[in-house]
C-alpha cells in the first residue's frame, strides 16, 4: 500500500527477488503498517509487517510426521498358492494392491486432502531372505516376485510397503509433495513349508478304503 500523496514506504521501492508462484497459486502482496499513539500525534514510521509471497506457502504445512500419523491402510498381501502349505524349491508367489488411498486431516483449522502411493515393499519371508522391490507383483502365469523355500518348517510372510504422499489444502488449487514417507505392514497367516515325493500306486488313493500303498 502507498502513502497518501502516491510514493512508497521507506525501503519498500528496494529491489526484491521476483516470486515466481505454482499454477493455481495466487500472489500475496507485501503489506505495510504505521501507527499514531493518538487521533492527534503524528504517524509513525512505515513497518513491513509481510514480505508476500504465495499464497501456498501462508498455508499450513502437512510434514512427514502428520502424514505418518495418517491411518494408512495396509495393501493387502496375497499368497499364492493360498492352501495352507506351500512346496520346497517350488515358487511361492506374493502380490499386492498398488492403488493410491485419498484421506481426509485437519490442520490449524483448515481441511486437508491427502493422496498416498504406495512405491515400494519389502518382503520377509520369515527363513531369513528377504526381498526389496517396487514391483506390487502379480498372479501367475505373470508373477514377478516370488520365493523357493529350501528347508520345511511353518512360517509366515510379511510385507512392510513405503508410501509417499502429496496433500491440498482447502481453498488452495495446489497439490503439495509431502517431505517424507510412511511405512504399513501385513502378514499372512502362518503356513506349513513341505516336502513331498511322488510314488507309483495301483489304486486311487481316492478309494474308499484307501489303497495301503497311498
Amino acid at each position: 500500500m502507498g502513502m497518501e500523496d502516491g510514493t512508497c514506504a521507506t525501503g519498500a521501492d528496494l529491489a526484491r527477488a521476483s516470486v515466481q508462484c505454482e499454477e493455481g497459486d495466487t500472489l500475496v502482496m507485501p503489506m505495510w503498517r504505521r501507527e499514531r499513539a493518538t487521533t492527534a500525534s503524528p504517524w509513525g514510521e512505515w513497518t513491513d509487517i509481510d514480505a508476500g509471497g504465495c499464497g501456498v506457502d501462508l498455508l499450513p504445512v502437512l510434514t512427514a510426521e502428520d502424514f505418518r500419523r495418517l491411518p494408512l491402510p495396509a495393501p493387502p498381501l496375497t499368497l499364492q498358492p493360498d492352501r495352507g502349505w506351500v512346496l520346497v524349491n517350488i515358487e511361492t508367489i506374493v502380490y499386492t494392491d498398488p492403488a493410491p488411498v485419498t484421506l481426509r486431516t485437519d490442520l490449524l483449522g483448515y481441511g486437508v486432502t491427502v493422496e498416498a502411493t504406495p512405491r515400494s515393499w519389502t518382503y520377509d519371508f520369515g527363513d531369513g531372505h528377504t526381498l526389496r522391490t517396487t514391483s506390487p507383483g502379480r498372479p501367475h502365469p505373470h508373477h514377478d516376485v516370488f520365493h523357493e523355500y529350501e528347508h520345511p518348517g511353518t512360517t509366515a510372510i510379511t510385507s512392510t510397503a513405503e508410501w509417499t504422499g502429496r496433500y491440498q489444502v482447502d481453498g488452495s488449487a495446489v497439490w503439495r509433495d509431502v517431505d517424507g514417507t510412511a511405512t504399513t505392514t501385513a502378514t499372512t497367516a502362518p503356513f506349513t513349508v513341505e516336502e513331498r515325493t511322488s510314488r507309483l500306486v495301483g489304486d486311487l488313493c481316492t478309494d474308499r478304503p484307501t489303497p495301503p500303498d497311498c
